[in-house]
């Protein structure tokens, strides 16, 4: 049976949808089958950050409703053998969806396929008890700001609440130099603010908004220091 990997973040745009990504192309790089599902109900964006935006016929809407079979909502990227997403819906009525439906889907996909990495909208609202519904593992992304670490201790109250009990903390936007400035907390106080271990910290890097432009997954590029961090997340990640 595979696992099923839920990314969230209680505040936007702490770069939770770019390290779902490349934790999921990173996964399929390491030659696992890996399902990337969008849940950004009416934002989705990872069909652009892959390049695969022409390719969306069939939206994870239309599998949980039963508009379609899980197969044809599946959109493979060919860079990597074995990933595969299923982008979120655009411009259609949700609300009618329910955490059984997509406890059903995630059953079904592990049945099948090692990972499936589900980036949830951000908040601590309806749309991550629906992402989170058959979650085995949660990754809680946030910044070293005062406000995104306090929405990150509070999605982690959530997460416990609704069952799963592996969840890790991931530091990203990190300016090193900020350190010891008093403009930012230390990692002590980050410690002392989120009760989640903390799986790693990704530097602040232009190259990620660059990569999303492109629409590729900024792993695929070898021998940077981006990806040998990534690939040390991801190996914490699977042994969590």
């Amino acid at each position: 049976m595979g696992e099923v990997i839920v990314i969230a973040s209680g505040k936007g745009g702490v770069g939770k949808s770019t390290f779902a990504l490349n934790a999921a192309a990173m996964l399929a790089q390491q030659g696992s089958q890996v399902v990337l599902i969008d849940m950004n109900m009416g934002l989705r964006n990872l069909d652009l950050y892959m390049g695969l935006e022409n390719n969306v016929v069939y939206d994870v809407a239309d599998v949980l409703a039963g508009m379609c079979g899980i197969r044809k909502a599946m959109i493979r990227d060919r860079r990597f053998p074995g990933l595969y997403l299923i982008c979120a819906a655009q411009y259609k009525n949700t609300e009618l969806l329910t955490e059984t439906h997509m406890e059903v889907l995630c059953q079904k996909l592990s049945e099948s396929y090692d990972y499936i990495v589900i980036d949830a909208a951000a908040g601590i609202g309806k749309n991550l008890r629906l992402a989170a519904a058959g979650a085995d593992k949660a990754v809680v992304i946030t910044v070293p700001e005062y406000a995104a670490l306090r929405e990150a201790d509070m999605t982690d109250r959530v997460l416990e609440k609704l069952g799963i009990e592996k969840r890790i903390c991931c530091l990203n936007k990190v300016k090193a130099k900020l350190f010891g400035t008093g403009f930012m907390p230390t990692i002590s106080q980050i410690v002392q603010m989120l009760r989640m271990d903390l799986i790693g910290m990704i530097p602040y890097d232009d190259n990620f908004q660059v990569a999303s432009n492109l629409g590729l997954p900024i792993v695929c590029k070898e021998g940077t220091y981006i990806r040998k961090n990534f690939e040390e997340i991801v190996r914490r990640l699977k042994n969590l």
